[in-house]
């Protein structure tokens, strides 16, 4: 049952609402070109880009299913703890130098350099759909925190998280999403330490104790006996993320966007390492979490939630005082926000770059541009909002968010993996590979019912190989002046 939010926790939501919008308004007056609004005049320093970078991508999906997972299921999610830093070597070394060398402003501006202009606008919307669909997710899940957690309306919770989040971007760009990424990374990584210390305190035994309930509940498998389709393993996590991940850190423009606007070329290793390490650290810290959430309920059935997805506000708000759960209810929206801005700022960037600047006739200023991209922000918040309604009405906010990045994500992920790997790969191969992929996830997830962790392996393995066949049976392609 639902507690009073109160005046004290509201006042805090409060104030960091109205800070975040006042750092929009600050950077607001220092927009006068697309590289200002884009890119921060690409002249940003490594430490706020990498924070950013990790705000960004520990969306509350993250934040508030991690834990869920791991009280439900088990935690075979702490694979994405060796997964991330093996990833490194390939970011630093093969990608973005790359994207740097070109002066690209997006990844699929790269992209058009390989496969021509088709290819470029093809990625590019597919990120549109796959942001816009991940976008819903990231606002419904701290809107179902709030709902849940005060008994306000879901709709009054969906409306509040869209709205604030997209005022302070459009008015700052992306200089005001970094710096707002910078307080609610630090507000989210307390946020989980405090809760995690709070559940240690609460636990007869500690740590060892919450972990030997977790062992006797069978969630500190990993790896099953018996591999199933309808069942998440620790090597299932491994495949599926590091393809996932690879998308995310390597061709996705909400990160690239970030590591293109970093002052030195060494400071985009230092920020790919630093994201690397902070994966580490909160996975393993959001499923412990969710280990702890497991041990709690299980002392004190009475008081568990009817849905696991809001386990962690449910806790929060029902077990901790007020202004400590007012601050941790903060944390939530801080990572609901930071994965809103990015990916609206993100999808502005991609619209105006690569979907209307190329086909102009007459040049324009700079201050139309900016112009553009604010409202391009502003219409693309309001789809967003108008989509978390829709993710609402579907199962746990990590599945959801699978569907999205298998559907829309992998078949991009495979076009820039068939463009290094093949010198005889074209556009029109791919092409023929998107709609099959498309296809095989729907049939997966509706009809066979299989776990939502093979979504992207499925739909990256089905799309790179019918492209690759059919290449095969092509004259070879053109290389546009791509260097792998």
């Amino acid at each position: 049952m639902p507690v009073s939010f109160g005046l004290l926790n509201s006042t805090i939501l409060g104030l960091y609402l109205v800070a975040m919008v006042l750092i929009g308004l600050w950077f607001m007056r220092r927009q006068q070109t697309t590289e200002d609004y884009f890119l921060a005049s690409r002249a940003m320093p490594w430490v706020p880009v990498a924070m950013s970078m990790c705000a960004s991508l520990t969306s509350a999906v993250t934040f508030m299913g991690l834990p869920a997972r791991a009280f439900e299921e088990n935690v075979s999610l702490l694979v994405v703890c060796i997964v991330s830093p093996l990833l490194v070597p390939v970011l630093v070394l093969v990608l973005y130098p790359a994207y740097r060398r070109r002066g690209v402003t997006t990844s699929y501006e790269f992209i058009g350099l390989r496969f021509g202009s088709a290819g470029r606008t093809a990625v590019s919307l597919l990120f549109v759909l796959a942001r816009l669909g991940w976008m819903g997710t990231v606002i419904y899940a701290p809107a179902l925190a709030l709902s849940v957690s005060t008994g306000l309306p879901l709709t009054l919770t969906i409306l509040l998280m869209g709205s604030m989040a997209t005022l302070y971007t459009a008015l700052g760009g992306l200089a005001a999403v970094l710096w707002t990424d910078v307080v609610q990374f630090v507000i989210l990584v307390a946020g989980a330490f405090w809760v995690a210390i709070e559940l240690v305190l609460y636990a007869p035994d500690g740590i060892p104790g919450i972990l030997r309930i977790a062992g006797e509940a069978g969630r500190l498998q990993i790896a099953g006996g018996r591999p199933s389709l309808f069942e998440m393993s620790g090597l299932a996590v491994g495949i599926s993320f590091f393809l996932q991940m690879m998308q995310d850190y390597g061709t996705d423009q909400v990160t690239v966007q970030r590591m293109l606007a970093i002052r030195k070329p060494g400071g985009v290793a230092k920020a790919a390492i630093f994201n690397a390490a902070t994966d580490v650290v909160m996975v393993a810290l959001l499923l412990f979490i969710g280990l702890g959430l497991l041990a709690f309920y299980q002392a004190n059935p009475q008081l568990a939630p009817s849905n696991a997805d809001a386990v962690l506000p449910h806790f929060i708000m029902h077990s901790l005082p007020a202004g400590i759960s007012g601050l941790l209810i903060s944390a939530i929206f801080a990572a609901a926000m930071s994965s809103m801005d990015s990916g609206i700022n993100s999808l502005a960037t991609v619209i105006g770059n690569d979907l209307i600047k190329p086909f102009r006739r007459q040049a324009r200023s700079g201050k139309h541009d900016v112009n553009q991209a604010r409202l391009l922000t502003v219409v693309l918040g309001v789809l967003a909002t108008a989509l978390a309604f829709g993710v609402s009405r579907m199962e746990n906010i990590i599945a959801a968010f699978s569907t999205f990045m298998g559907l829309f994500n992998a078949p991009v992920l495979a076009l820039f993996v068939l463009g290094f790997v093949s010198r005889r790969a074209r556009f029109s191969a791919w092409c023929y590979g998107v709609l099959p992929a498309v296809a095989v996830t729907l049939a997966a997830k509706y009809h066979v019912g299989i776990h939502w962790v093979y979504y992207f392996p499925l739909s990256f393995t089905v799309c790179f190989s019918v492209a690759w066949l059919v290449s095969l049976c092509q004259k070879p392609g053109r290389n546009n002046g791509w260097s792998p």
